[in-house]
């Protein structure tokens, strides 16, 4: 190794070197031979100092960068001078030439420009690799073309697929509106209205779906209406609506065909297969979904540093516009706080006796949150089962909204009370209280809706009424009504009083927080019902879909006027997962239920519908496989259903093989917390033993110290004895040559 002064002295030397100093017998008939030479040097320094914090490296590299640049300049100010021999030079260019013709063209041009030359350079370096290639025979340039084909058609996918992906997110909706509710409330507020927008796109795709394949082709039928509209059909659902493509009972059950060379079109199958086909994008989305949203927030081992690199380190240059900017600096800070917070209550420990009574509180909450759920329920049932004694007594149109009022108010009031339970409970952290409140109001609303489930199923199914899909398909609408009015009136109304309350009279309650888990809960509750109802009212996607739109803005413009930010900073970058999971289980998978009995298990009505007349949903499937079968070409469809879709056996495999992949996620995620928690202990042990080292370190220098100065004052006692005679000597010679001084200006004296 070279001394730091050997390499200083090399360095000024080579940095004072005049780039026309150069050896005249230096040829450069090809200026990528000296150049491939000049980046060996480069690549050599770089593995050889490959610590860029060691001071040495540094130097070493900037000796290098200095003679790269005196040999390019000279390279291009003496192109004509004579040195080495031009073979070897050829043989270098040939080299490096035949080294780039086999690569494909995105390796070729890779590779050139991560050569350190300039940009003319590079371009003569690939105007000879094709100039080369295109010399080859006829059989490689037809191989060269069809690879260059397949690389254009490539090319042209990726710029697309960017150029895509920049418009969608330049159109996506909200998308300045939800940077200003990240940058004031965080990320736990900003879940929700995530969660809404998902659920819209989800929404606007059932709607397109349901519209293409059903509603469109019963506009071909023309069937006239002989009701009058007085507009209580809004609240109602009955009344006109009752004959419109609104709902099941209006669809006909002949095959539609336009002349006799138009193609038919069975409504029966169109209409269980839209349906069926809905659900499984349904079912599959939900999963994808959810393991995108699993990998991205439990499984990359980036979310478990929180992010502190990006938000110290990193800053969006491009950005600007001088409110762009504040809305930037608010967004980290926000986050930074949620870090922090996250931080300080993992910290937090808690004695036994604080333990125990949280866990009897805890425990308490629970068993009253689970008494009013069940009392709740049992409301519901009693007002379902009298729901019809009470509609045959009063022929009152509004007296239909009876039964949807009440459910909106328990699911108004119900949850209202479970958010109390966080005054006695004192939740460590904000994410396990939001976990907690919505885990006991999905139990609540789900109860709820099973028991109107089973309502309709087993009571207005079996009453033998004249079209009993149609009245189910009233009561779901009504009830999603129902829910949109209270909605609007608890955010408009309720949470503007709130704020009256909390600002003028006790100023000590001040502004209210935003309740994440009753207001994602509603939304869930809403979209459960609207799955069960599509099947019964075919529009409903497009009622929620308008439900959705006007819902954000509403409860935006709430969100500004009455709440403040959380009062304890979270990160909410798992919450999404969690509210699909509940979308999945329960609510998806009782929708699943609640058709499969209906479709297997009832019998349609005989004078409305497209399955009128079948004595289940199910036998328009039946009869189809029957036609099938007797075709030769279409056995492979009557397999697929025999042994796919109407095997119990494929399913259960099916599920078995989700099950498995869902544990070995789980595995992957907890093994990779286990090795970040042993990775954040050896960086804490690291820490420890460079303090050790260093207290060591400064130890030994004290004592040093210590020891330096203790024999410096031995040297200088003795000298201090020594001296004396030393001093008298000088003196006496001093006063000697001052007294001659004195006679030779003073002869007299």
């Amino acid at each position: 190794m070279l001394s730091d002064d050997q390499l200083n002295e090399i360095i000024v030397e080579a940095e004072n070197v005049p780039s026309r100093v150069v050896p005249e017998k230096t040829p450069v008939n090809s200026s990528f031979s000296m150049v491939s030479s000049i980046s060996d040097i480069d690549v050599t320094d770089s593995q050889s100092f490959g610590n860029p914090d060691d001071k040495k490296s540094k130097q070493l590299l900037r000796f290098s960068t200095s003679l790269n640049e005196s040999f390019l300049q000279t390279l291009h100010r003496s192109p004509g001078s004579v040195g080495i021999d031009t073979s070897h030079e050829n043989i270098q260019g040939q080299k490096l030439i035949a080294s780039l013709i086999p690569m494909t063209s995105r390796d070729r041009i890779k590779a050139i420009r991560n050569q350190p030359r300039t940009m003319e350079e590079k371009r003569n370096l690939k105007k000879m690799v094709d100039k080369e290639k295109s010399k080859q025979s006829h059989r490689i340039l037809e191989l060269n073309c069809c690879a260059q084909c397949l690389n254009s058609i490539s090319r042209a996918y990726r710029r697309s697929k960017n150029s895509l992906s920049e418009l969608l997110t330049y159109i996506s909706l909200w998308q300045k509106t939800f940077k200003v509710i990240g940058g004031k409330f965080g990320t736990s507020v900003l879940s929700y209205f995530n969660f809404l927008r998902w659920l819209l796109k989800f929404n606007i795709f059932s709607f397109i779906v349901t519209f293409s394949f059903i509603i469109i082709p019963q506009f071909t039928v023309p069937e006239k209406n002989t009701l009058q509209f007085t507009g209580l059909e809004f609240f109602t659902g009955a009344g006109y609506f009752q004959d419109t493509v609104m709902y099941y009972g209006f669809y006909t059950n002949s095959t539609v065909q336009h002349g006799s060379s138009g193609a038919p079109y069975n409504m029966q199958l169109a209409y269980i297969f839209t349906t069926g086909a809905y659900l499984i994008v349904c079912f599959f989305s939900l999963l994808f979904s959810m393991a995108r949203n699993f990998r991205n927030n439990f499984i990359n081992p980036h979310i478990y540093s929180r992010g502190i690199t990006k938000l110290i380190f990193c800053w969006d240059f491009t950005i600007t516009h001088e409110r762009a900017v504040k809305l930037k600096q608010k967004n980290l800070s926000t986050e930074i706080r949620e870090n922090l917070s996250e931080i300080r209550q993992e910290n937090v420990k808690l004695t036994l006796n604080q333990q125990l009574i949280h866990v009897l509180a805890h425990l308490a909450a629970w068993v009253v949150s689970t008494g009013v759920a069940i009392a709740c329920c049992v409301a519901v049932y009693y007002l379902a089962e009298n729901n019809s004694e009470f509609l045959k007594n009063h022929q009152n149109p509004g007296a239909v909204l009876l039964l949807p009022f009440l459910v909106s108010c328990i699911n108004l009031a119900t949850p209202r009370l479970y958010s109390l339970f966080r005054l006695v409970e004192r939740y460590e952290t904000p994410r396990r209280e939001v976990y907690i409140l919505l885990i006991r109001n999905i139990f609540l609303k789900i109860s709820i809706i099973g028991i109107l489930c089973y309502y309709w199923l087993n009571i207005v199914a079996q009453a033998g009424e004249e079209c009993w899909e149609t009245l189910i398909g009233q009561e779901i609408y009504r009830l999603l009504l129902m829910d949109f009015v209270f909605s609007l009136a608890d955010s408009l109304l309720g949470e503007f009083l709130r704020r009256l309350i909390g600002m003028q009279f006790p100023t000590s309650l001040g502004l209210q927080e935003f309740d994440i888990a009753r207001n994602v809960l509603e939304l869930i509750y809403a979209q459960t019902l609207v799955w069960i109802g599509t099947f019964f009212c075919p529009l409903l996607p497009f009622i929620q879909m308008i439900t959705l739109f006007i819902m954000f803005y509403v409860k935006n413009i709430s969100l500004m006027m009455n709440f403040q930010p959380p009062s304890k900073a979270w990160r909410a970058s798992q919450m999404m997962t969690f509210f699909i999971f509940l979308l999945f289980f329960p609510s998806f998978t009782g929708v699943l239920c609640t058709l499969a009995i209906t479709i297997w298990r009832l019998k349609p009505s005989a004078d409305c519908g497209p399955f009128r007349g079948l004595p289940f949903f199910i036998h328009s499937i039946y009869s189809w496989i029957d036609t099938l079968s007797k075709r030769s070409g279409y056995l492979w469809v009557v397999w697929i259903y025999q042994n796919l879709i109407g095997s119990v056996h494929f399913f259960f495999i099916l599920t078995l093989i989700v099950l498995i992949i869902t544990y070995l996620y789980w595995q992957i995620t907890e093994g990779r917390k286990i090795m970040i928690r042993l990775l954040h202990e050896q960086i804490i042990n690291e820490g420890k033993d460079k303090m050790f080292l260093i207290e060591k370190l400064a130890k030994l220098q004290d004592m040093e110290k210590r020891a330096n100065t203790s024999s410096f004052s031995m040297e200088r006692r003795d000298v201090e004895q020594t001296s004396p005679l030393h001093v008298r000597e000088h003196n006496a010679a001093h006063d000697l040559r001052f007294r001659r001084s004195v006679q030779e200006e003073n002869p007299k004296v």
